[in-house]
């Protein structure tokens, strides 16, 4: 490897830790906890909020809990305890699929996913 190999290595690695950098600052987490059953939606709570929340749906039901800005289904009645052993969520969602139940971490800010030209 010669000098310019080098120089140009270094400069890509900056230009990548300075891109994740950016991306990684500027990501915005969700702020708002949105329970849905069968796609309707139930309630809509602040992630900063303390609360826990009974679920009941025709099938059984969920003990949602929101804690220090974090979100979890603490009990379930249905078989498999799926969205019970998911634990705590900052982001994304929880789904139920026996009682048809979602819990959703979502922003408050409209960021679009990408730009197309």
């Amino acid at each position: 490897m010669n000098k310019r190999d080098i120089i140009a290595i270094v400069l890509v690695t900056i230009l990548s830790a300075a891109g994740f950098l950016y991306f990684s600052l500027n990501h915005t987490s969700g702020s708002t906890v949105k329970i849905t059953v069968g796609g309707k939606e139930i309630g809509s709570y602040p992630l900063e909020s303390d609360k826990k929340i009974k679920v009941k749906t025709e099938n059984g039901f969920n003990t949602v809990e929101i804690k220090k800005g974090k979100v979890s289904v603490k009990d379930a009645d249905c078989r498999d305890k799926y969205c019970v052993s998911q634990g705590e969520i900052e982001s994304g969602s929880i789904i139920c699929l026996p009682h048809k139940v979602v819990v959703g971490i979502t922003s408050d800010k409209s960021a679009p996913d990408a730009v197309a030209h």
